[in-house]
């Protein structure tokens, strides 16, 4: 893959790495604790702020898992191995790194499981 594409790769996942890092740290008191304190917010508020909080973390969990494969890129991008499949070594389509620039395997291999 020539420097350019990997260049422009790198600075995509970098784009989306900061977005994913800046979406966590702004969801940050969306999953603090609910308060047990019944006199501020009644059953129902608390339920509804509990599920909130669930959800909130389950993003957080889903925006952990992207940043490690988005991290993984990167280091592939550093050693020259960006763009190439895991499983045989051929390139991965261009189209399918537009799509999602942390995909380890060309679509032949990656239908194949």
């Amino acid at each position: 893959m020539s420097a350019i594409d990997a260049d422009h790769y790198r600075a995509v996942l970098e784009a989306r790495r900061a977005d994913l890092l800046s979406l966590s740290d702004n969801a940050k008191d969306a999953r603090k604790p609910v308060e047990l304190d019944q006199q501020s917010i009644g059953r129902l508020s608390r339920q509804d702020a509990l599920q909130q909080q669930a959800m909130a973390k389950a993003q957080e969990a889903r925006r952990s898992a992207e940043l490690r494969k988005i991290d993984a890129a990167l280091l592939r991008v550093e050693e020259g191995e960006f763009g190439y499949c895991a499983e045989c070594g051929e390139a991965i389509a261009t189209k399918r790194l537009d799509i999602d620039p942390t995909a380890t395997r060309c679509a032949p291999c990656a239908s194949a499981q």
